[in-house]
C-alpha cells in the first residue's frame, strides 16, 4: 500500500511541477499556426468567394444557420467590407505572431477567434486538416507552449541574465497595453450584446486570469501566490496536452475502423479510385504511374488501415511507435504531393508531431540554431566593408638618378 502511495504522489508531484512536453508543444504550435498562415496567405485573392459577404454562400444564409447551430463567428457581427478585411487580416497577423509565439497566452486566443470566425462563417468548404486545426486552435489556448521556440522564452531568457548580473530588467510595457486593448475591445463586444453567456464567461475569465498573472509575477514573484499560479497552470497545460495526445488516436482510430468496414479498403483497391479523380490528381503522369503499380497500390490500402488501427496501441512501445509515426508522417507528405492535398496533410503532420521524442526535437533545434546562425555570420561577412588591396608607393626620382640617367 506504501508503495502504491507513494507512485501516486511522485505522479501527482511531476504533473503539478512543471509543464510537461514543452518541445512537443512548441513544434504542435508552430506547425498548426504556420499550416493557418500559409492557408489564409494561399486563399486571399480568393477570400472573398470563401468567406466574403457577397460570395455563393451569402451573409444572411451564414446568419440564418448560426441561428440554429449558435457557432461562434465575430464575422457575423458585420456584414461590411471593412469588417471583413479587418477579421481577415487579424487572423493572418494573429497567425503571424503565434507563429513566432510573441505574447503567446494573448496570441493564442487571438488565433482561435480567427479560425473559429472563418471556418464557422462557411462551413461547407473545408476538408478534415480544417477540423483538426478548429479542434487544436482551441486545445491550444490551455497549453503553455511558448516555453521554448518562442519570442516570449527568448525574452524571458534576456530578463534572467539581467537580474543575474544584479541590473534590473525593464518594465514590460507591451503586455499591458495589448491586455488593456484586448479588454476594451472585449467590453465593448459584451456591451453590444455580440457574445452569448458561455463566450462572455470564457473570454473575461481568459482576460481576468492573465491581468492576475501579471500582477502577481510583478508584485511577488517568487512568493505563494506566484507557485499557486504555476502548479495550476501546470495542470492545465499538461491536461490539454493529454486531450490532444488522445485526438490524434482518435482521429486515426476512427479512420482505421471506418475503413475497414469499407468493400474497397478489403479488397485492397480504395487508394486507386483517388487517383483517377480530377480534384485530386494535380500530376496526372505521377497518378498514373503509381495507380499502374497493382502490388504497391494493394500494399498502401492495407498498410494504411493497419497503420491507423494500430497507432494508438505502439504508444506502449517507444520504438515501434517512432517508426510507425516516421510512417505515416511520410504517407502524409505523399498524400500533400500526389493527391494535392497539402494543408490537410500538414493538419495531420503537426498532430503527429505531439508523439515525437523530446531527444529528436532537440536535436531539430540545435540544426535549426546553428543555421540560423551560420546565415547570421554569412549576413554579417557581406555587410562587412572589403579590405582594399596593398600597393606599394610609388617612390619619385631622386636627383642624383635623374642625373645619371640623363648622362
Amino acid at each position: 500500500m506504501n508503495r502504491v502511495a507513494l507512485s501516486v504522489s511522485r505522479g501527482i508531484a511531476r504533473v503539478a511541477d512543471a509543464a510537461l512536453g514543452p518541445y512537443q508543444t512548441a513544434v504542435v504550435r508552430i506547425g498548426f499556426a504556420a499550416t493557418w498562415l500559409l492557408f489564409l496567405l494561399r486563399e486571399f485573392p480568393h477570400r472573398q468567394e470563401m468567406y466574403g459577404p457577397d460570395g455563393p454562400w451569402s451573409w444572411d444564409l451564414a446568419r440564418q444557420l448560426i441561428a440554429d447551430n449558435h457557432a461562434f463567428t465575430i464575422l457575423m457581427w458585420s456584414g461590411s467590407q471593412v469588417w471583413f478585411e479587418s477579421v481577415y487580416a487579424l487572423a493572418v497577423l494573429s497567425s503571424a505572431l503565434f507563429l513566432v509565439g510573441w505574447r503567446t497566452r494573448a496570441m493564442s486566443v487571438l488565433f482561435m477567434v480567427g479560425v473559429l470566425s472563418l471556418q464557422n462563417r462557411s462551413v461547407f468548404i473545408g476538408d478534415g486538416g480544417d477540423n483538426v486545426i478548429h479542434l487544436m486552435a482551441i486545445y491550444l489556448v490551455f497549453t503553455r507552449c511558448g516555453q521554448v521556440w518562442s519570442l516570449d522564452e527568448r525574452r524571458e531568457r534576456r530578463a534572467r541574465a539581467v537580474r543575474a548580473r544584479g541590473e534590473r530588467p525593464r518594465p514590460d510595457r507591451a503586455g499591458p497595453v495589448l491586455w488593456g486593448v484586448l479588454g476594451l475591445a472585449l467590453a465593448l463586444a459584451t456591451g453590444g450584446g455580440r457574445l452569448g453567456a458561455g463566450w462572455l464567461a470564457v473570454y473575461w475569465g481568459l482576460w481576468g486570469v492573465q491581468g492576475l498573472w501579471w500582477c502577481v509575477v510583478r508584485r511577488a514573484p517568487h512568493g505563494e501566490p506566484r507557485i499557486l499560479l504555476d502548479v495550476v497552470a501546470n495542470l492545465v497545460h499538461n491536461a490539454a496536452l493529454l486531450v490532444i495526445m488522445a485526438e490524434a488516436c482518435l482521429i486515426y482510430s476512427t479512420a482505421g475502423w471506418y475503413k475497414i468496414q469499407g468493400s474497397r479498403w478489403q479488397d485492397g483497391t480504395a487508394v486507386y479510385y483517388p487517383l483517377h479523380l480530377d480534384s485530386f490528381s494535380p500530376w496526372p503522369a505521377l497518378s498514373d504511374l503509381l495507380s499502374s503499380q497493382g502490388t504497391l497500390v494493394l500494399l498502401v490500402t492495407y498498410g494504411t488501415v493497419a497503420a491507423q488501427v494500430a497507432f494508438p496501441f505502439t504508444l506502449f512501445n517507444r520504438r515501434v511507435k517512432n517508426v510507425l509515426l516516421a510512417c505515416m508522417m511520410t504517407e502524409h507528405a505523399v498524400i500533400a504531393v500526389v493527391l494535392g492535398l497539402p494543408f490537410f496533410s500538414l493538419a495531420m503532420i503537426a498532430a503527429d508531431a505531439v508523439f515525437l521524442p523530446t531527444s529528436f526535437l532537440c536535436r531539430l533545434g540545435g540544426w535549426a540554431s546553428r543555421a540560423r546562425g551560420r546565415l547570421a555570420a554569412g549576413r554579417v561577412a557581406r555587410a562587412l566593408p572589403r579590405p582594399r588591396p596593398h600597393r606599394p608607393a610609388t617612390e619619385e626620382p631622386t636627383e642624383a638618378a635623374q642625373a645619371g640617367s640623363s648622362a
